[in-house]
């Protein structure tokens, strides 16, 4: 089920996610992902979410391979690890492991690409790429976070109560 919840959302962060682009930035649906494997699963769940989300935004957005890898997989280690120091349940502390996330996210790919690229200007690339999507990012994960869980546990038939009357004899 989980491969299949992944490679869904990277489906849709691929071919749809355009569509609701502010000003180019885009929510990181991947990354949502791996914060959510964190917070429930562990760092394991959430470095193999990282490694598959990974592979399909490096393959789909024709980035060297392995860029979108490494820094999700980091990622996924550090909020894992971060989680079991934290009490998570309360929907702010999600919204902040998400904006965390995301701000290192775009950094770690941000320096990625200017060790390979040195002409290239990654303080405009923070102020304009990363700093608007981590925000966009963390405001969409509350509905992401909960597509989440009506996908991983689908509305079932409540039992019918039991009767009030006596029980047979």
């Amino acid at each position: 089920m989980w491969i299949v919840l992944v490679t869904g959302a990277a489906l849709v962060q691929t071919t749809w996610l355009r569509a609701i682009a502010v000003r180019e930035a885009v929510p990181d649906l991947i990354l949502v992902l791996v914060v959510y494997a964190a917070i429930t699963e562990g760092e394991e769940r959430a470095m193999f979410t990282g490694l598959l989300g990974g592979i399909f935004q490096d393959v789909s957005g024709g980035a060297v391979l392995g860029h979108h890898v490494l820094c999700l997989v980091l990622v996924g280690f550090v909020v894992g690890r971060l989680t079991t120091r934290l009490i998570t349940e309360h929907p702010a502390v999600k919204i902040a492991l998400v904006f965390s996330a995301a701000f290192l996210h775009g950094l770690l790919y941000t320096c990625i690409e200017y060790v390979q690229h040195p002409g290239s200007r990654p303080m405009h690339q923070i102020l304009a790429g990363v700093i608007p999507g981590t925000f966009y990012t963390a405001v969409f994960s509350p509905v992401i976070f909960l597509g989440i869980l009506l996908a991983e546990h689908p509305m079932r038939r409540r039992p019918k109560p039991a009767s009030k009357g006596l029980p047979p004899r």
